[in-house]
């Protein structure tokens, strides 16, 4: 509907603007649909799909049957679910605070006026985009007890030479360094864009005030990082918690079930034994526990006003 106002003594038309808004929501819709559509179909269908199968016993042949919540019962009672739980948690407490560690000291090197440094940071972030499953084939190689280079490498240095991979003490944090080798490209990319921009006016107030290198660096820009801290030890953690192709390429979870983590553990229920209702069951449950941890961490970064996300 089409309303009229005076202005200096002339009639003028005012537009709704409702109309307006509704064609520009429905154009908009219109571009993102068709890539929308199969999106979420292809996420939410498979989700509810597996939610129904957690509730049942089912081996992928014969009819499924119906036990509640039996499966969710028999998962906190399971002791091979706990200790993969275990290695999962021992696998993200080395991991993440590792991974923030060294991508932050990377993203400072790789911020000095260098020459080739452009070269630098091509290269510390191939790893990452490389395949993690060729990864893990090639660090198998490199970590092996008998002609991996790791040990020629120890043995040209006169020290004891590691099983690494086999050995049940080793393996976990063998799998936590090439984990980091692949995925600290990403956490240095991260870090030099925050530390790029940082305001350098900040710093050079912070320099005229007789404030050091170091002073500079806690005071003024690692301030400036926490709420990207805060984004890389979601990301990571969530990585973390969700390691599968290392695990599967290197160790397949052993030796001893020592590198059996929650997702490798669901993968061996589905695809090994055949128990799809009860490995749906853990992956529901893992996935509630990433959710939560996500809203915790979103949580406290609004809380402590860490724009973040």
């Amino acid at each position: 509907m089409t309303t009229f106002a005076l202005s200096r003594g002339r009639a003028t038309t005012v537009t709704p603007r409702k109309p307006r808004r509704t064609r520009r929501a429905l154009t908009g819709w219109a571009f993102v649909g068709p890539a929308a559509i199969p999106i979420l179909g292809l996420s939410i269908f498979p989700a509810v799909w597996a939610f129904l199968i957690s509730r049942t016993k089912w081996n992928g042949i014969a009819p499924a049957k119906p036990v509640g919540w039996g499966n969710y019962q028999t998962m906190v009672q399971d002791p091979q679910a706990a200790a993969a739980v275990g290695h999962t948690l021992w696998l993200t407490a080395l991991f993440v605070p590792s991974s923030i560690l060294l991508g932050m000291l990377i993203a400072i090197a790789l911020n000095q006026k260098i020459r080739f440094v452009a070269f630098y940071r091509t290269c510390i972030f191939i790893p990452y985009v490389a395949s993690a499953a060729a990864t893990g084939i090639l660090a198998s190689f490199v970590f092996n007890p008998q002609f991996g280079a790791a040990n020629d490498v120890l043995r040209r240095l006169h020290l004891p030479a590691q099983q690494f991979l086999e050995s049940p003490s080793q393996a976990l944090v063998v799998i936590c360094v090439i984990a980091l080798w692949g995925e600290i490209g990403f956490t240095a990319v991260i870090y030099l864009a925050a530390l790029q921009d940082v305001p350098v006016a900040l710093m050079e107030a912070a320099t005229v005030d007789g404030a050091g290198r170091w002073r500079v660096f806690w005071h003024v820009v690692l301030p400036q990082l926490r709420p990207v801290t805060v984004f890389v030890a979601v990301w990571q953690t969530i990585t973390a918690v969700q390691l599968f192709d290392l695990v599967y390429t290197t160790t397949r979870g052993g030796p001893l079930q020592s590198t059996e983590t929650v997702v490798y553990y669901i993968y061996k229920l589905a695809f090994q034994t055949q128990r799809f209702g009860y490995g749906s069951a853990i992956a529901y449950g893992l996935f509630a526990v990433t959710i939560l941890l996500t809203l915790g961490i979103f949580w406290y970064s609004r809380r402590s006003r860490m724009e973040a996300f």
